[in-house]
């Protein structure tokens, strides 16, 4: 099975430069992560969302890197049944022209 989270997105702080560490900025996350389902073994996708959350806020990462590899660690620490996990993490709100994105 594959979850699928689009679009997920909240404010947090994020980011280097001394503005971002002021005022909290949107992110937008989008995540695809596989495992072996069966009945005895599912994931909760609301615990995921959570989860995500819940690392992005409480760590105020300054990099987004820091931020991917954090999320990576958190997501298969609460969810070791997880075989694969892709991340996406967006500011789209950093630059007037564009979308700055990081995925791994």
């Amino acid at each position: 099975m594959t979850i699928h989270i689009e679009a997920l997105s909240f404010d947090v702080i994020i980011g280097l430069l001394d503005f971002e560490r002021d005022k909290p900025q949107r992110v937008i996350i989008n995540l695809e992560a596989s495992y072996e389902y069966t009945q005895d073994n599912f994931i909760d996708y609301a615990d995921m969302v959570d989860a995500i959350q819940e690392e992005l806020k409480t760590k105020r990462y300054t990099l987004l890197e820091d931020a991917l590899l954090g999320l990576k660690v958190a997501l298969y620490t609460r969810h070791p049944s997880l075989q694969t996990l892709w991340i996406k993490i967006s500011k789209p709100d950093i630059l007037p022209q564009c979308t700055v994105s990081l995925s791994k």
